[in-house]
């Protein structure tokens, strides 16, 4: 072990925490660790709250925030996003730092895997040098007791002078334990770790200079500084004032003298103190066998087998389970012996009795009612498409198969300026391209997150329009065929282009691959909840809504005087006049759009349904869509986007029912 010294006045101030209460203030605990090791688990059982769950590094780019009441005080409990180190690369990463700055919780959960805590205890060891109250908390022991790893976690206490807890937060065992030590009194640990003659000396000079107010061990604030750490950095030249030419010159000399990086040296000390540590409190296996999941992992990112596999999960979650299943048996089901037989003469006889003006009855129930069409739209058409895509995307989430999709998809990827961190966004937005687009802020650079908000706009069809397209062209299976590859064919196209035309590097990619875990049903049905109520508070409202402007637009005549506006377009590509309607509750939602696809099909030829299916998935940004896009991307860049993919739409639809003409298709 190396040795360990005593932290004396340099830590930051002490909170209100004393013994089993804070007096007045309401305690914070920070929950922080890695992705993937449980976190936002832990907040739930914790809060009673659900936070969706992920298995992919950064999706917790939120805060999340809950209550809990232990021992009879009530605790604020804040999820971070997933953290390497103190010292931050990622957004989420600086982000997780700016929480800790600025929150000062008075508790810090280090959540840790138990099957991977070389990799982890080094940020442990920051947080205790950083001055933090820390409890280790040791998750998914199951796992590394499967693999033969066992773990001294009185010994592991012993040497850290911290708590630790072993835990298995999906299974909610060593819970109640966590919650006993969070009720009683958690002191700073006292130990540090020894760096070297030339930088403890550096230490010791810029210690005493160094402000209080920076919210964490001036010990920790003199080491990112000579990390040259920008945000660090800037905090010490606000506090300092004349003292920062001296802070500088230490931090420049020792640089100087040192052969390799201050950096470099304080992360190898702290791996080795960590494999130190553990040669006393953790044993591995002599042999380690490969037990099936980790064959079938290594299976899933083989560069043969992977792309099979995938394609096997594509055909079966999203052709046969959302396109025949959601798309076919269920929609018909719904609309036809729900809403036809049932809802819609209830509903119509109900008015006709005792509404007796005909303009307001057309409003709820007339060709375009907010029963007839935006209600039975929303609840007979999108929601059993939307309902099996959110299950199907929680299973692969909770599975752990999307990091392994990344990896396969990031050499792909790269070409069009994204890498597989991409993947997340762009396979939501087969569930909602709202939502997607929020989620592109996990992507780290202002370019990547640019690009995929473009190929989301363009050509990723939401849940909605990718049930009715794989439900209506699913008898036809030459037209699918020609509708993937033609779809994809403009992603890669303008995404190879944008990213040639776009200024920056190409990005960097790190994945950590979780283990492949069998999908828990009751998070995977929790999790389809959640995403279906968010994704309904936002649909509904905005159906009830596009039907009431469709009655104005009737009673004024607009309606009809933007469809007459869309005639021209829609001919352009050889559909009938009908279709403009198709477009134009497009524009309003792209489910609304593919709803009005899906009624409208009968009425179409194969190569008719093709190239309406076609342009309408490259048709404009929804108007919650431009909205998000708007907000995160800003209005130029949204207004942009969106006039580059309205003539685009109609000029690829015009295009491919050329060439269909010119090859003598007949679909």
């Amino acid at each position: 072990m190396k040795s360990v010294k005593k932290q004396t006045n340099n830590a930051v101030a002490p909170t209100c925490h004393e013994g089993q209460t804070f007096g007045l203030k309401v305690p914070t605990v920070a929950i922080l660790g890695n992705p993937n090791v449980g976190k936002s688990v832990l907040f739930n059982a914790l809060t009673k709250t659900y936070v969706t769950v992920s298995n992919y590094p950064g999706t917790t780019v939120e805060v999340y925030r809950g209550k809990a009441l232990i021992g009879g005080q009530e605790f604020r409990i804040i999820d971070t996003p997933g953290m390497y180190s103190l010292s931050p690369i990622t957004e989420e990463e600086r982000v997780g730092r700016s929480l800790l700055l600025q929150e000062k919780p008075d508790i810090v959960l280090h959540v840790i895997d138990a099957k991977n805590i070389e990799r982890m205890l080094p940020l442990t060891l920051q947080l205790i040098e950083a001055g933090f109250r820390v409890i280790l908390v040791v998750n998914m022991l199951d796992e590394a007791t499967e693999l033969g790893i066992t773990i001294d976690v009185q010994k592991l206490e012993h040497h850290l002078s911290i708590p630790v807890v072993p835990i298995v937060a999906v299974k909610h065992e060593g819970i109640p334990d966590l919650i006993e030590k969070l009720k009683s009194r958690i002191d700073k640990s006292p130990h540090i770790i020894h760096y070297g003659a030339e930088i403890e000396d550096a230490l010791d000079r810029l210690i005493p200079m160094l402000p209080d107010n920076c919210f964490i061990s001036k010990r920790m604030l003199a080491l990112l500084a000579l990390a040259e750490d920008q945000e660090i950095s800037d905090c010490i030249k606000r506090q300092c004032g004349e003292k920062i030419c001296e802070i500088n010159k230490i931090i420049t000399s020792t640089r100087t003298r040192l052969s390799v990086s201050p950096e470099f040296i304080i992360t190898m000390k702290r791996q080795e103190e960590t494999r130190a540590l553990l040669q006393e409190v953790i044993t591995y296996p002599a042999v380690h066998r490969k037990g099936f999941k980790e064959f079938l992992s290594h299976l899933t990112m083989n560069p043969w087998a992977g792309p099979v596999i995938l394609f096997l999960v594509l055909y079966f979650a999203l052709y046969k389970f959302v396109g025949e299943f959601g798309a076919g048996t269920l929609v018909d089901f719904i609309e036809t012996v729900v809403f036809e037989e049932r809802i819609n003469p209830l509903i119509s006889s109900l008015f006709i009795t005792f509404v007796p003006w005909e303009v307001v009855r057309d409003l709820f129930i007339g060709e375009y009612g907010i029963f007839t069409l935006g209600l039975r739209y929303a609840v007979a058409i999108i929601l059993p498409i939307v309902g099996t895509f959110f299950f199907a995307f929680s299973i692969m989430e909770d599975s752990g198969y999307f990091p392994r999709m990344a990896m396969l998809i990031d050499r792909l990827f790269k070409n069009i300026g994204l890498n597989g961190r991409a993947v997340i966004p762009m396979v939501l937005g087969f569930g909602c391209d709202t939502m997607a687009t929020m989620v592109t802020r996990v992507l780290e650079t202002k370019r990547e997150r640019i690009i995929a908000t473009l190929l989301l706009a363009l050509a990723v069809p939401c849940s909605a329009q990718l049930g009715v397209i794989l439900g209506i062209l699913s008898g036809k299976p030459k037209a699918l065929l020609i509708w993937v590859l033609f779809i994809t064919l403009i992603f890669l196209l303008i995404g190879f282009l944008t990213a040639k035309l776009m200024p920056g590097e190409g990005p960097s990619f790190y994945m950590e691959i979780p283990p492949l875990r069998l999908p828990k049903l009751s998070n995977v049905l929790v999790k389809t909840y959640t995403r279906m109520q968010w994704y309904f508070a936002e649909i509904v409202p905005l159906f009830i809504v596009a039907s009431v402007f469709i009655w104005i637009g009737n009673l004024t005549g607009l309606f009809q005087f933007l469809v007459f506006l869309f005639k021209p377009l829609v001919a352009f590509m050889g559909l009938p006049s009908e279709a403009a309607v198709v477009f134009l509750f497009g524009f309003f939602r792209r489910d609304y759009g593919a709803a009005g696809l899906y009624d409208l099909s009968a009425q179409l030829t194969g190569n008719q349904m093709l190239i309406a299916a076609a342009a309408l998935t490259l048709f404009l940004p929804c108007v919650a869509q431009f909205l998000v896009m708007k907000k995160e991307r800003g209005l130029k860049t949204a207004l942009a986007i969106s006039a580059f993919i309205f003539p685009f739409a109609f000029l690829m639809g015009s295009v491919l029912h050329h060439l269909l003409i010119i090859l003598g298709a007949v679909l």
